[in-house]
């Protein structure tokens, strides 16, 4: 199951790259199971993609939003139930699929109570600010650094599967980039070990950067991590 979203996810990652390069490539056409277990094609423009539940999706799982065409109506589809994609759209990726060589990376992780409720959330982009790829996670009770690494972590894994070879990572967290950076020591033992988790992931890209912005700059991590906790726990407060 895991490996199909990760398949799943990396094509959608792809059509999207490519649409962004053809803008004759618009429209995907998936074959989606609801939730009424009715199996039929659909006509979508995908918007994102997200780690959550819904009404229709009350288990927490990897979910697609995008514009039904037929409907005129923003759905979330869930990608364990797409069957297939349009054969036509996989010949057009396959021809026209372009690398992605570098991706930047935001990340950011919060803390209701510090520690409490906390999630993690990261946006991947291309190099033109285009979204590809956008997740939050629920992390459990955590404090507000143990969930600023969990969303790198998880925003690095994600950019690995996707193939980046070199990655630019922002985060509004001067901890964790100058203790990535090894300008600080880590001294907190529960960080520590996270820590290293993340430092072997690094072999893994031809070249990765950190670098400390302003929240104001971030707001697109924030916001998952924001989204996460209000459906969590039923309220707006923002962290």
């Amino acid at each position: 199951m895991f490996y199909r979203v990760i398949d799943i996810l990396i094509f959608l990652v792809e059509y999207t790259v490519v649409r962004n390069e053809d803008k004759n490539i618009k429209e995907l056409r998936i074959i989606y199971t609801n939730w009424r277990g009715e199996t039929a094609e659909r006509v979508i423009l995908p918007i994102s993609i997200w780690f959550g539940s819904t009404q229709w999706h009350p288990t927490q799982q990897w979910l697609l939003k995008a514009h039904d065409v037929e409907k005129d109506a923003e759905r979330d589809f869930a990608l364990l139930d797409i069957k297939n994609f349009s054969e036509k759209i996989r010949n057009d990726i396959s021809k026209l699929k372009p690398q992605i060589s570098s991706a930047k990376l935001y990340a950011d992780g919060g803390s209701r109570g510090n520690p409490g409720h906390s999630a993690g959330g990261f946006v991947v982009l291309d190099m033109e600010d285009n979204v590809l790829l956008e997740n939050g996670k629920y992390l459990g009770i955590r404090t507000n650094n143990q969930a600023e690494y969990h969303s790198l972590k998880g925003g690095m894994e994600a950019a690995i599967q996707m193939g980046v070879s070199e990655l630019d990572v922002f985060m509004d967290s001067l901890l964790v980039v100058n203790q990535m950076k090894g300008i600080y020591k880590i001294r907190n033992i529960d960080l520590a070990a996270i820590h290293e988790a993340i430092k072997l992931l690094i072999p893994e890209f031809k070249k990765v950067t950190f670098t400390h912005v302003p929240r104001a700059l971030n707001k697109l991590a924030d916001a998952q991590v924001n989204k996460v906790l209000d459906e969590r726990m039923g309220t707006v407060h923002k962290v």
